[in-house]
């Protein structure tokens, strides 16, 4: 039997929290909702979703704090986080991008443009196509394997940075700016802003760790992978 993808819904409000679930049940999804954080956490301690949408406002500890404890946890590291908020401000949703969503949902939103979002992220988590290995100094990236290692040490990372390493290394000394990274990694989600391509470039660098220097900022263009770093 085909496993329906299972979208968490967390929303205080349960007029807002329903019709979003009855939308997704007609688009093929398996939806459960819940109204706060708390009750969120023993949801994903059962059965861990596929998606997570997450309200920004809720009652207890906020969106933000969930969002940075789901994402710091072994477990929940990989789960892809869409917020739902009000707030539209582009302070707030660097604010939520920092804190490990990998997407931004301004509240009144279409059911089409919700659904597109939730595709681009489960397709973003989707299995890598089987690529070769490419190995570049000390660093390994394996698209069939879905593994990257440093000087032998595995590497970890979420889905989204790691598609982005496996495209920078596959075209290394190139520049490539940010609404070009756009098209190659994230392909048709044309809801994304060029401030997520930042947003990202900054947690592969820090799971790279000593070898995130490889990733280079050209100023006024976009970014550079190379094997020789100028710092």
């Amino acid at each position: 039997m085909r496993h329906l993808p299972r979208v968490l819904i967390v929303e205080d409000e349960p007029a807002i929290a329903e019709l979003i679930a009855i939308n997704l049940r007609h688009n093929g999804l398996s939806p459960t909702y819940v109204e706060d954080g708390e009750k969120a956490q023993i949801e994903i301690d059962a059965i861990l979703p596929d998606v997570i949408l997450l309200d920004w406002m809720l009652p207890g500890q906020s969106g933000i704090y969930w969002a940075r404890k789901w994402r710091n946890d072994v477990r929940t590291k990989t789960v892809p986080i869409l917020f739902l908020t009000a707030k539209s401000e582009e302070i707030d949703k660097v604010a939520g991008l920092d804190a490990g969503a990998d997407d931004y949902i301004t509240k009144p939103f279409s059911t089409q443009e919700l659904m597109a979002r939730i595709r681009s992220v489960l397709r973003r988590r989707a299995p890598q196509q089987a690529e070769d290995s490419v190995s570049i100094g000390n660093l390994i990236i394996d698209g069939a394997t879905h593994r990257v290692s440093w000087q032998g040490a595995p590497v970890k990372m979420g889905p989204t940075e790691f598609k982005l390493l496996n495209f920078l290394m596959h075209h290394t000394e190139r520049v490539h700016s940010r609404s070009q990274l756009l098209d190659k990694v994230w392909g048709d989600h044309i809801f994304i802003e060029e401030r997520t391509v930042d947003v990202h470039i900054k947690r592969l660098r820090e799971a790279l760790g000593d070898a995130g220097n490889m990733i280079e900022t050209v100023r006024g263009v976009g970014y550079r992978f190379t094997q020789h770093p100028s710092n």
